[in-house]
């Protein structure tokens, strides 16, 4: 038997491979929502132990973690495979052109709630190993499994829940398909992300509104004081100002930059598809802004009235959201503290609140089962996948690089268009299948590392 023999299994079961991917989207599962959770647990579960993975719920201060292994051997190489089984809310409904928790296809398409994210990626996981089970009767490596069900919440109880297990966890590597493709359409391969640290500033001036022009110049407008704040935070070339901001960032190797360098740019495309066409870069300047370099980004400001038509006042509160997004090696709570510091030195009144936080967490590019795996995926799509040093926003990928000690690679199986968290999300049904053949490379890959090293 043979990888061929691999594709010509996907080739025959191709509907009844779309049927399971059906039943499993038709399940609702939204977290933040706690809509259809448990069920979907354990829908999930009943179908990885058919494919014969020893199967578990196991809980968390919140909604469920669904475990899974294949152990050959305790002492041959392991992998694991991390995703996640809930959802976002459809919501707007009418937005959709088919029910999205009823899964239609459309112009080579599968549209559904989770189609893209995650259920379709951890579905072309599951059934990758199926195949190459009824094709070779035993896996080469031993697998293990983490799917949770609070991704679309923060994964809030995934650290936590590492700690906890981490000597069941025990893997060599962690090997993740979510997200989305390379614009090019080209096979891309994540090896990191980028943290996060949210923040809340609240500005207070009276007690309550005042008319502007009777208390004009007499009471304080609380939107000034955050303005004011601001203009010593950052200059006029985005450069942050807060002490120590940029102490602890993980300079790029010389691998890394090279990646950076043959990553594919459009600017034009990539302008038009941001909404931004005026972008103005080179793809070497984009990459490094995008993957290496922190930001200081501000979601939103509010204060006074917004609605329609004018109300003279003086607001008495206003308020500020932040993300900023870090890169390795910045930790969230250093820059927390900093930020604090910055705020008690140059507007003490003004109260700093803290939302939550990401750490960063890169894989090193030199890596021989890096390596091992690239190629894998590489002939599997008959293409030389694209390697990302990082990605631009934020996974809990830290909970395997820091706190299990595992190298982890993200390698996206859904179509770049794929719409994820808005109306019409859809996986292209020839992605899903690569995403089936390719988990099957990836086992095959690394069954031949294992008996080598």
């Amino acid at each position: 038997m043979s990888l061929y023999n691999v594709e010509e299994l996907i080739l025959q079961r191709k509907e009844g491979y779309l049927q399971q991917l059906f039943t499993l989207l038709q399940q609702k599962s939204i977290s933040t929502q706690n809509i259809g959770i448990r069920e979907c647990a354990q829908l999930l579960s009943i179908m990885m132990e058919k494919i014969g993975i020893t199967t578990r719920i196991l809980e968390t201060e919140g909604h469920p973690v669904v475990y899974g292994e294949y152990m050959k051997d305790a002492n041959i190489f392991t992998l694991l495979i991390y995703g996640h089984y809930d959802v976002q809310p459809p919501e707007p409904i009418e937005d959709w052109l088919s029910p999205p928790f009823e899964p239609e296809v459309r112009e080579g398409r599968v549209f559904a709630r989770g189609a893209g994210d995650n259920k379709g990626q951890l579905m072309a996981q599951l059934l990758g190993i199926k195949t190459y089970l009824d094709v070779f009767e035993e896996l080469p490596i031993n697998i293990k499994f983490v799917f949770e069900g609070e991704e679309e919440m923060g994964s809030v109880h995934l650290p936590s829940f590492v700690e906890t297990y981490k000597e069941l966890l025990k893997a060599d590597l962690v090997f993740t398909a979510d997200g989305s493709s390379h614009p090019s359409g080209s096979p891309l391969i994540l090896l990191g992300v980028r943290g996060m640290l949210a923040i809340e500033l609240e500005a207070k001036g009276a007690e309550w509104d005042n008319h502007s022009g009777n208390a004009g110049n007499i009471v304080p407008n609380p939107v000034w004081k955050l303005v004011e704040l601001l203009q010593t935070m950052r200059d006029n070339n985005g450069h942050v100002l807060i002490e120590g901001f940029y102490d602890h960032i993980l300079k790029p190797t010389e691998r890394e930059a090279e990646l950076l360098r043959t990553l594919p740019f459009d600017a034009e495309d990539i302008g038009r598809k941001m909404g931004y066409p005026q972008l103005d870069m080179d793809g070497e300047t984009y990459y490094q802004k995008l993957t290496m370099e922190p930001t200081f980004n501000i979601n939103s400001i509010q204060s006074g009235h917004a609605g329609e038509g004018l109300k003279t006042i003086i607001p008495s509160t206003a308020s500020l959201k932040m993300d900023i997004r870090l890169v390795a090696d910045q930790d969230p709570m250093d820059i927390y503290q900093k930020f604090c510091q910055h705020v008690k030195i140059h507007a003490p009144d003004i109260e700093v609140k803290y939302l939550g936080s990401m750490k960063p967490s890169r894989t090193p590019a030199d890596l021989e089962v890096v390596q091992v795996v690239t190629r894998a995926i590489g002939t599997a799509h008959g293409e030389e996948p694209l390697i990302q040093p990082s990605l631009g926003g934020s996974l809990p990928d830290y909970v395997w690089t820091k706190i299990l000690g595992a190298p982890s690679m993200i390698v996206p199986y859904a179509n770049f268009d794929q719409r994820n968290h808005a109306p019409n999300e859809n996986i292209r049904m020839d992605y899903f299948f690569n995403g089936i053949k390719s988990t099957c490379h990836v086992l095959h890959a690394l069954g031949e590392y294992a008996k080598n090293k």
